[in-house]
């Protein structure tokens, strides 16, 4: 006879910067990590696993994303409870937000979702130190209005095989962002930012690594003047041979909100 199965969802944030990203790594403080190490102590001893929603690079943070944990010996019988333990067992720059339970149907890596990525970016005289966690800072001045106007190129379906590392065979390299755009940054605020900042907002099914970052890279060289508009359509055709090679600092980007469909 087989045991009963039980499935939850567990909502989460998270600050990046003390981190080398999401998967567990030998010898790496990792957000997987020290999830699963507080899950241990929390579930005293029963058996679990878990799968996250997605990776998030070295230094990413997260405002809103999620993992799916598996128990089989018994199921959690007092969410709150969990939720509390859970809490003041985690580090203060990790947070789990909401507990909820999920069907066997339900797969978190292959269930249809829209991700919302931020990067927050500041350009000029150099940042307080205090911003490091959470802003990436270029110290020349930027086009701010072309960069705005290159935003707008990547809407759509398109081959992001520029804007990726290590591209691997087979891999769908069509991809398809549904906006793009760089904002005045007024989701995050504190004393120390410099008085204006910027957040370049990307919304989609899924990313390759380091495609939002490789994004941003290419926007910089733009404002920088050292690519054109043009540059940036043509490496977006499909088959293209561009060689993007600026990847932006994980600390400025923020997954930001994900949702289930």
């Amino acid at each position: 006879m087989g045991r009963n199965k039980y499935y939850y969802l567990i909502r989460l944030q998270y600050l990046g910067f003390r981190y080398s990203g999401w998967q567990k790594q030998p010898h790496q403080r990792t957000i997987e990590g020290m999830v699963t190490k507080t899950l241990k102590f929390v579930l005293n001893g029963q058996k679990f696993k878990i799968l996250g929603a997605g990776r998030t690079d070295a230094k990413v943070s997260a405002a809103n994303t999620a993992f799916e944990l598996f128990l089989e010996e018994a199921p959690i019988e007092n969410y709150g409870k969990f939720l509390d333990d859970f809490n003041k067992n985690l580090p203060p720059d990790i947070r789990a937000l909401e507990f909820s339970e999920v069907d066997s149907s339900f797969n978190i890596i292959q269930h249809a979702k829209t991700k919302e990525y931020v990067y927050l970016f500041s350009f000029g005289a150099k940042n307080h130190p205090f911003c490091a966690p959470y802003m990436a800072n270029f110290q020349e001045n930027l086009a701010i209005d072309l960069m705005k106007e290159g935003a707008q190129l990547f809407v759509g379906t398109h081959d992001f095989s520029a804007y990726t590392a290590r591209l691997r065979a087979n891999t769908d390299v069509m991809r398809t962002i549904d906006s793009c755009e760089i904002r005045p940054n007024t989701l995050l605020t504190a004393n120390f930012f410099p008085t204006t900042s910027y957040a370049l907002y990307v919304t989609g099914e899924g990313f390759m690594r380091y495609q939002i970052r490789m994004i941003m890279g290419a926007l910089v060289q733009l404002g920088r003047k050292e690519l054109s508009i043009r540059e940036i359509k043509e490496s977006l055709y499909e088959d293209n041979n561009a060689q993007l090679t600026f990847v932006a600092p994980g600390s400025g980007l923020l997954l930001n909100h994900l949702e289930f469909k």
